[in-house]
C-alpha cells in the first residue's frame, strides 16, 4: 500500500546543546515534544518558538520529574501524570498555551461529576467473556479497509486518519496492535495498543463499538484482551486517554483498575470540537493477570 501524505509527523530538533523529538499535528493546532535530552531550557524555548512560527495554540510536554520546576518557569503548567511512563518513571503531562479560547474549558465542572460518578462504578473481578456469535482476535493490515470503515462509522472527527486504510496499515505495521470484535464477519468493535519500544510502555486507544452492539460491554473485553498481549511482550506501563464527557470510557478504565491521573484541557478534536481528555494509568505488572 502507498501510505498518503498526513498533516502531522514526527521530527528530531538538534540544537548545540540539546536533541528533541517533537510532534507536529496540524490537525489538532499542537505541537508535542515527546523526547529530550541536553539541555532543557534551550530545547523548550526553541519548541515555543516553532509553535509560534507555525500558529499552533498548544504545546505538549512530557517533562522528567527533574525539569517541571524549570517548565513551570516557562510558562507550562501541570495537567496530568503518567505513572512509570519512562521506564518506570513518571512523565509529567504539561502545556503551554498560545490563545485563551485554546486555553479555556468549556465542560470542566461537568466534567467533574462525570469522573466522580465513573470511580463510583464497581471494579470488575472476572474476565467478561463476549456472547455467542461473537469472534474476538487480534487484527492484521488486511482488516485496514473495515476497521476504517468502523472508525468512518463512529466518529465524526477523529484526532488521527483512522478513517484512512492506509494508515491503518502503516500503524499496524509499525507495531500498534489491534484487537477486533467481528460478528457475521464484520468488525463491530475494536481498540488497539500504540506500543513504545523506547520506554516499554503502551497507550491504549482507538477504541470504538458500533452503536447496536454496544450493550454487551467489548470495550473490557478488547482491553483485557490487549493487557494480556503488552504483559506477554514485558511492557508493565499501561494508560489511556478518554473523553472526559464520556461516562462510559471513563468507567470502563475505573471498572478495569486504571487510576485517574489528571485532565488535558482541548487536548484534541475529536467527535465534533476539541475536547478534554482524562488521564488513566494502570501498572501492569501488580495486575492478576500478570501474577498468574
Amino acid at each position: 500500500m502507498t501510505v498518503q501524505k498526513l498533516p502531522f509527523f514526527t521530527k528530531m530538533e538538534t540544537g548545540d546543546c540539546y536533541v528533541m523529538e517533537l510532534y507536529h499535528d496540524h490537525v489538532n493546532q499542537r505541537l508535542r515534544l515527546d523526547d529530550y535530552r541536553g539541555q532543557f531550557q534551550a530545547a523548550v524555548s526553541r519548541a515555543l518558538t516553532i509553535a509560534k512560527e507555525q500558529s499552533f495554540t498548544k504545546v505538549i510536554l512530557k517533562a522528567k520529574q527533574e525539569d517541571v520546576s524549570a517548565a513551570l518557569a516557562h510558562g507550562f503548567m501541570l495537567e496530568g501524570i503518567l505513572s512509570k511512563y519512562f521506564k518506570g518513571n513518571d512523565a509529567y503531562c504539561m502545556a503551554f498555551y498560545l490563545t485563551d479560547e485554546r486555553r479555556t474549558s468549556d465542560f470542566w465542572v461537568k466534567e467533574d461529576k462525570i469522573i466522580e460518578a465513573a470511580c463510583r462504578v464497581p471494579r470488575v473481578k472476572e474476565k467478561q467473556q463476549i456472547p455467542e456469535g461473537y469472534v474476538l482476535r487480534f487484527a492484521t493490515g488486511k482488516d485496514a479497509r473495515e476497521l476504517a470503515k468502523l472508525y468512518r462509522t463512529v466518529f465524526e472527527t477523529y484526532p488521527t486518519p483512522m478513517n484512512d486504510e492506509y494508515y491503518i496499515d502503516k500503524v499496524i505495521e509499525g507495531g500498534t496492535i489491534f484487537t477486533i470484535i467481528q460478528y457475521e464477519g464484520s468488525i463491530v468493535s475494536a481498540a488497539s495498543a500504540e506500543v513504545n519500544e523506547t520506554y516499554h510502555n503502551a497507550e491504549l486507544t482507538d477504541c470504538a463499538t458500533l452503536a447496536h452492539h454496544r450493550k454487551h460491554g467489548f470495550m473490557k473485553v478488547l482491553l483485557t484482551e490487549l493487557e494480556e498481549e503488552l504483559i506477554r511482550k514485558s511492557i508493565f506501563c499501561s494508560y489511556s486517554l478518554a473523553r472526559s464527557l464520556s461516562m462510559g470510557m471513563n468507567a470502563v478504565f475505573h471498572q478495569l483498575g486504571y487510576e485517574y491521573g489528571g485532565r488535558l484541557t482541548k487536548n484534541c478534536n475529536i467527535w465534533d470540537k476539541y475536547e478534554d481528555m482524562n488521564i488513566w494509568n494502570k501498572d501492569l505488572s501488580s495486575s492478576n493477570i500478570a501474577c498468574k
